[in-house]
């Protein structure tokens, strides 16, 4: 009761306070303080908000959880089937995986459904910020400058500003593991800037003519025609036989400046989401890895990919004294993105092909065909370094002369 005749008090000191002029405001702040005790500066508050707020001291109500653990749950099962998307790629594959969810997901109901599609992105990494935190690596390469033909190369340095698919940036990621003798696998990376449309493709070694077979199987398999392409200045890039390819097939040449990665950072960072999530830093170089990437690299991996995870692209940078503020569009799919550029009636067959095949494919059917392959790939390098750490505990002495001192290495097989 006593609460109740406060708040009644402070409405009517409120209304009086709202319809007085200036010098009755004074008088009734002068008022309402002597016989409170509040601080002017403090009255001026209280008497300044509308007349049914509520009266200081009082509770305020707190919303109760919106998203329920179920919800929460469901998320955190497309979030590790997805291969872990950021929130904002993750909120936009939401509405592709729900219906195949139902089916592989234990727990989804309508309420659920309503909830994740209500959900933002922010929300999304509030509620998965501990699993997240697991998940660091860190990247290098293994690449020297070429010498020949840069006269005959251009240097491109501008932004990327293209409004049709087919202008590309390709590189190549070395799969060496902690030391680079001997011949081994590397990926040729090809990601084309317009649509986020990326192909993948193992080589042996990085000769020059390996290098150009593989990027002719990839100009055969992408969905539309490849008109340019853009490389580091590597010397299984700048050669004549990359250079003549280029030629013949009437594709535009360009390469970036030496020692400035930023040149090329469309296919950087296609490097570390399409080749090291999946393969990590391990060594690879025997002919059966070679075929067992390639087989992940042209089937499971390529559909998930470019079929099923959306992506974003950087609008415009607009820059503010200081401060850089960076506008993104909405995540799409690359396939969704060479849809919406060639329009509903006039699609590729090639297009066509590509939405009938995402239409009858189960997204966590395909990733649980991706780890099955990951794993069964990574299987010999696990056996190789168990030989490796049985060796090495049989052949170094204890220093305290007790035996043989057991040394082991640590090996962390890549998870999805």
């Amino acid at each position: 009761m006593a609460g109740e005749r406060i708040l009644d008090g402070l409405k009517v000191y409120r209304r009086r306070y709202a319809q007085a002029d200036r010098q009755g405001r004074s008088a009734l702040l002068h008022e309402f303080c002597e016989q409170t005790g509040y601080h002017r500066k403090y009255a001026i508050t209280l008497l300044g908000q509308p007349a049914d707020s509520p009266a200081p001291g009082s509770r305020p109500r707190r919303r109760g959880p919106t998203y329920s653990a179920a919800s929460v749950r469901v998320l955190a099962a497309i979030w590790k089937a997805a291969g872990y998307p950021w929130s904002v790629r993750l909120k936009a594959l939401l509405p592709q995986w729900l219906p195949w969810a139902r089916k592989r997901v234990r727990g989804v109901t309508a309420q659920v459904e309503a909830e994740l599609l209500q959900m933002s992105p922010r929300q999304m990494d509030r509620r998965l910020s501990e699993k997240r935190r697991r998940l660091k690596r860190r990247m290098y390469g293994r690449t020297k400058p070429g010498t020949l033909l840069k006269h005959h190369i251009p240097i491109k340095t501008d932004n990327w500003d293209v409004h049709e698919p087919g202008y590309c940036e390709i590189d190549l990621v070395s799969h060496s593991g902690p030391h680079a003798s001997g011949e081994f696998i590397y990926s040729l990376n090809l990601t084309d800037i317009f649509s986020g449309w990326c192909e993948t493709f193992g080589v042996m070694g990085k000769g020059e003519t390996g290098v150009v077979a593989a990027l002719d199987a990839l100009r055969r398999i992408l969905p539309f025609p490849l008109k340019a392409i853009d490389s580091d200045n590597g010397s299984e890039f700048i050669n004549h036989h990359l250079y003549r390819y280029c030629k013949k097939h009437g594709i535009q040449f360009t390469r970036g400046r030496p020692y400035k990665k930023d040149d090329n950072a469309h296919i950087e960072q296609k490097n570390w989401t399409h080749v090291r999530k999946l393969l990590g830093w391990d060594r690879y170089d025997t002919p059966e890895a070679l075929a067992a990437i390639n087989a992940l690299y042209r089937g499971a991996w390529r559909t998930m990919m470019n079929l099923f995870q959306p992506s974003v692209k950087l609008k415009e940078k607009v820059r503010v004294g200081s401060r850089i503020t960076r506008r993104y569009d909405d995540a799409q799919t690359p396939l969704d993105r060479l849809v919406n550029h060639y329009g509903a009636c006039c699609l590729p067959d090639a297009v066509t092909a590509l939405l009938e095949e995402r239409t009858r494919t189960d997204p966590f059917a395909l990733s649980a065909d991706i780890d099955r392959q990951v794993a069964k790939l990574a299987r010999p390098i696990v056996a190789t370094n168990a030989q490796k750490s049985a060796h090495i505990e049989q052949r170094t002495p204890s220093p305290r002369g007790g035996g043989d001192k057991a040394q082991t290495t640590s090996h962390a097989p890549y998870a999805w």
